[in-house]
């Protein structure tokens, strides 16, 4: 049969149609993701082929931006992209492919648009520069899309938006609702899981460094297992039920939030890290990552926030000896590309982090650039805090406050006993600077110790007065417990949050009376209203007050006017509804009496008068 040869009349005709189509409108994106107020929204673009290992390298080299603006208000919404191999990598462990991807967590209804940008070039992704590199690709696609309202309620993030900083003591989600926490900081290494690619373990197990965990093998929570409910996220044909049990259990209890290392190379459990292998720096795990995404959509559905720790002090010159450089400048755009679009997170710049010491940098402005850096890529402008040892935070956490600082909020550690004092500390201080932080206590000490198992020799008691009601009637912004090494289920090696059973209920318990009979973000600690010195009195005077006491011996409460309250009381043992005591009733001003509580004088109770 002979060829057939197009002639040259019809390749000439041909011609001006080639031209028009070089010339013609990018294809639009795929728009996937229910079309829900505080949903998020998936664009996947079919874009160059690219490897992991590839050249143009797909995460220094290629830079996707997308602007979405809501027609109605105006309001933009300019979020970074991603290289996501074959768009299924979490099924299929790709890693190479077409797609591109970006997110938006959509916070009005209406009609939304987008816009493509696509660009090419060495290091583009590294600049903020728009225009840095060549328009490439899909460059300037566009394309539209409706948003109903959510259909979500209760502890569901999709019911309540995202959580900001304010400008307050306390974060606030768009619908309005502030946030108070209390979850787990341990397993620090909680993404060190046997059931994500790339996984592995850079230590031997039971190998111990001094003054850190053992090592252990890889996290399985098979505990956990049964907490898995038929319909929940697996990927690989069923993997992940282990922790996603885990998450399933933790927000079961009352707990909203946990914490994790997202990167650990040369740190203390040396078994986290998103990229293709630990000694790359600017390649990463499409696949795990796309898995890390299936865990951490869950949590947004089960009310859990998220503590993204970026670093640790044993690894904080890993990326550029310490600077912004484009190792780091990398790593957070990856982050906050493929993550930033979760409704309730933190940013963590580092655990204990001691980099003013380390490179003689006492004004921290390292620290400084690197929160600036993640403010200008982060649309949401998640709240970004800092971590320090004990005994180190006036020189980490000072050069950082007041107006013209960026940072949002500190993570304190120490002791357990100091809880109260220090969250009032920094309170305090950054209100006075002119830029109040949000204050957390994400570890508390000793290292050893921790918050200990469930047990004889458990320190719930204690745990429940000087750290959880601590820093609440502080007026922290809540807690994550930290388990010790010399206890089973440690930093490292916790497979069971089972084992603390008891201090989850004592979290639910505090929570609850938070957010069920208190104002909280209208109120703040008073203290001297009290003539006891180890009460810890919360209040808006005049109007509400709370006292949290140890023990609840006659206690006295100083009112400034002619104000009738009504006495009530609550157990933080075992929650429940509101108790009469002995009295029922005060009246101000002066110092007044306010009885005994229900039942066991000797153990610890909360007060709560109203008029």
């Amino acid at each position: 049969m002979p060829r057939l040869h197009p002639s040259p009349l019809i390749a000439l005709l041909s011609l001006p149609l080639l031209l028009l189509g070089l010339g013609c409108t990018p294809p639009s994106a795929e728009v996937s993701g229910p079309l829900q107020r505080w949903h998020p929204v998936t664009l996947s673009f079919d874009g160059p082929e690219a490897a992991e290992d590839g050249t143009p390298n797909p995460f220094r080299d290629y830079r996707l931006t997308v602007t979405f603006t809501h027609t109605e208000s105006g309001t933009e919404v300019v979020v970074p992209g991603y290289f996501a191999a074959d768009g299924n990598a979490a099924e299929t462990g790709a890693t190479s492919g077409t797609v591109w991807r970006a997110h938006l967590n959509p916070h009005r209804t209406g009609t939304w648009t987008y816009t493509a940008s696509f660009r090419t070039g060495p290091d583009v992704a590294l600049s903020l520069d728009p225009e840095a590199g060549t328009p490439t690709g899909f460059d300037g696609a566009s394309g539209s899309f409706e948003i109903d309202e959510t259909d979500k309620t209760g502890r569901d993030h999709r019911a309540h938006g995202v959580l900001r900083y304010v400008g307050e003591r306390y974060l606030r989600f768009d619908d309005g609702t502030y946030f108070v926490k209390g979850g787990a900081d341990s397993p620090e290494n909680l993404l060190a899981y046997a059931d994500f690619d790339g996984t592995r373990s850079l230590r031997a197990p039971g190998e111990q460094r001094a003054g850190e965990a053992e090592t252990a093998p890889l996290h399985r929570y098979e505990p956990h297992v049964p907490d898995w409910h038929e319909g929940d996220p697996t990927w690989h044909g069923g993997k992940g039920k282990g922790l996603i049990g885990a998450l399933n259990y933790l927000a079961a209890k009352g707990a909203n939030a946990f914490s994790f290392l997202t990167m650990n190379v040369e740190g203390d459990g040396q078994d986290v890290w998103p990229w293709t292998a630990p000694d790359v720096r600017d390649r990463f795990d499409v696949s795990k990552f796309a898995q890390w995404e299936i865990v951490f959509t869950h949590a947004d559905s089960l009310g859990l926030f998220l503590h993204f720790k970026t670093q640790e002090t044993e690894n904080d010159q890993l990326l550029d000896g310490g600077d912004l450089g484009p190792e780091r400048r990398l790593y957070y755009r990856e982050l906050i590309a493929r993550f930033g679009h979760h409704h309730a997170l933190n940013w963590n710049l580092g655990e204990e982090n001691d980099l003013w010491e380390e490179l003689d940098d006492p004004e921290q402005t390292r620290i400084k650039a690197y929160i600036a850096y993640i403010h200008a890529l982060d649309a949401y402008d998640h709240p970004v805090v800092l971590h320090t040892y004990p005994g180190q935070q006036e020189a980490a956490y000072g050069p950082l406050l007041g107006e013209a600082s960026e940072l949002d909020g500190v993570s304190i550690q120490t002791p357990f006993d100091n809880v109260h004092a220090e969250t009032l500390r920094w309170i305090t201080a950054s209100q006075e600077a002119g830029r109040p932080w949000v204050v957390a206590n994400d570890e508390q000490g000793s290292h050893t110790t921790g918050v200990t198992p469930d047990g004889p020799n458990s320190n719930r008691d204690a745990i429940r007065h000087h750290t959880l009601w601590g820093n609440l009637m502080a007026g922290g912004a809540g807690v994550e417990y930290y388990f010790g090494y010399e206890y089973p289920h440690d930093d490292l090696d916790a497979e069971d949050w089972r084992s603390r059973d008891r201090v989850w209920d004592d979290v639910r318990h505090a929570l609850t009376f938070f957010r069920e009979h208190l104002p909280f973000w209208t109120m703040a600690s008073h203290d001297d209203l009290s003539p006891r010195p180890d009460d810890y009195v919360f209040a808006r005077p005049d109007s509400i007050y709370a006292l949290y006491l140890p023990t609840a011996t006659p206690t006295r409460l100083e009112l400034g006017t002619a104000t009738t309250y009504r006495v009530r009381w609550y157990d933080p043992r075992n929650g429940g509804a509101l108790q009469a005591g002995s009295v029922s009733e005060v009246r101000g001003p002066g110092l007044v009496s306010l009885g005994t509580p229900p039942s066991r004088p000797d153990a610890d109770w909360v007060v709560l008068l109203t008029p």
